[in-house]
């Protein structure tokens, strides 16, 4: 049987699994207890995850240190859509005959000395209106609208 049919029997198998099989399995896959609490579900759901990564391969080392460093709190994680800005990155913007410049930080944004969080907090500073600062700084395509959001 290829390794593909294989795991697809072994995933099946996980769903009329008992409480006692799934906490079986479990000690055997990772050489532990499972979490007190754990539920059946989850239990099947962090089983199957393991037989996956064995039998298809795990998460290359990059995402590996990206989703610690997410953990750890050392990095955020974007929205769906949203740009990954590097530090470092600087941006401008013309807006009512003036120039505006916007530079990244690991600490957000810094414009006219202050820093911000969001660019959106920048483009509510310079326009007065609510815009999607990705929008206004030109990061993101136009949702239909040309005003702000």
């Amino acid at each position: 049987m290829p390794d593909h049919d294989k795991l697809r029997q072994a995933l099946r198998e996980l769903e009329p699994a008992s409480r006692g099989d799934l906490v079986a399995q479990w000690r055997r896959l990772y050489r532990t207890e499972p979490p007190r609490y754990a539920s059946i579900n989850f239990m099947r759901h962090a089983i199957g995850y393991v037989l996956q990564e064995r039998a298809l391969g795990g998460l290359p080392d990059s995402m590996r240190r990206e989703l610690l460093a997410l953990a750890k709190g050392t990095r955020s994680v974007p929205t769906q859509g949203q740009v990954r800005i590097k530090p470092g990155t600087k941006l401008l913007r013309e807006w009512g005959g003036k120039t505006y410049e916007v530079l990244a930080t690991d600490k957000g944004f810094v414009w006219d000395g202050k820093t911000y969080r969001s660019l959106s907090g920048i483009a509510f500073a310079i326009t007065g209106a609510k815009w999607s600062g990705q929008r206004f700084f030109g990061l993101k395509q136009r949702g239909g609208r040309d005003e702000p959001a």
